[in-house]
């Protein structure tokens, strides 16, 4: 298992468990798994209503846990994550992310000075934010000197937002890839497949090889044991400097699955 190290000093586990859309009732089934396995990163959020289970998975352990601020909490963040820490049943998190920028609700810089000062008081560890473009990372930076340790961004081969990946780089932000198997479509692309059978791996596989080569932190979901197990073994899978340059220029500008920080 390889680290990252963030901006802040500390070292986060590169390769990680998503759990969006696993339900409060089997994530916890889900999380244990994976320790099992090996994992040591945990990645939930307020919006995903499991975060009770997820508590129940770790139990004592120390794994890396992330959880998210919900738009509709930017002037609560402080309220918003001691109640997540109680569902959790922990005294502390280890990265605490603004889930959204909302830039129509105006109340984003505002969430991140709460951040701020909730890192000053150790109820997280590290602070980041997710789908943060350019221009909202720039505001918060600007208005506290503090800038994220992640940013949680929708990156996929077909939609890899270099721009943004650009700015995390310049500001020392690790970039960490939400959907990273772009919802499943990419893996039946030709390209994908020939480079499968080519290294002897499954496609999913492939694409988690991807972003680890490209220094990215991932956190693919999987609610079966089979395809947990599967994307933990990606880190054992090697891709050439050309397959890595083929899967790069797979990019597409339009090719966002999710919704638009800007108009989330």
């Amino acid at each position: 298992m390889t680290d990252l190290v963030l901006n802040d000093g500390r070292s986060m586990p590169q390769l990680g468990l998503g759990t969006y859309q696993i339900p409060d009732a089997q994530v916890a089934a889900v999380v244990r798994a994976g320790l099992d396995l090996g994992f040591r990163l945990v990645d939930t959020a307020a919006l995903y209503h499991n975060e009770r289970g997820v508590g129940e998975g770790l139990a004592h352990d120390d794994a890396w846990v992330t959880t998210k601020l919900w738009h509709d909490q930017h002037g609560e963040a402080a309220a918003a994550l001691d109640a997540s820490l109680a569902l959790l049943g922990r005294e502390q998190v280890d990265l605490y992310l603004i889930h959204w920028p909302h830039p129509d609700g105006g109340r984003f810089v505002d969430a991140w000075k709460t951040l701020v000062e909730l890192r000053e008081q150790g109820k997280t560890r590290s602070i980041g934010v997710s789908n943060f473009l350019p221009e909202h990372l720039d505001a918060i930076i600007a208005a506290t000197g503090v800038a994220p340790a992640v940013n949680q961004i929708e990156l996929h081969p077909t939609f890899q937002q270099r721009d943004v990946q650009a700015a995390n780089a310049a500001h020392g932000i690790v970039t960490q890839s939400w959907s990273p198997l772009g919802q499943g479509a990419t893996l039946k692309d030709e390209r994908i497949v020939r480079i499968a059978e080519a290294v002897g791996a499954e496609p999913a596989q492939v694409i988690i090889a991807w972003h680890l080569a490209k220094g990215f932190s991932v956190i693919p979901k999987a609610g079966d044991p089979k395809h947990l197990a599967s994307n933990w073994r990606a880190q054992e899978v090697r891709l050439t400097d050309d397959q890595i340059a083929a899967i790069d220029a797979m990019d597409d500008p339009d090719g966002r699955m999710g919704p638009d920080p800007r108009e989330m």
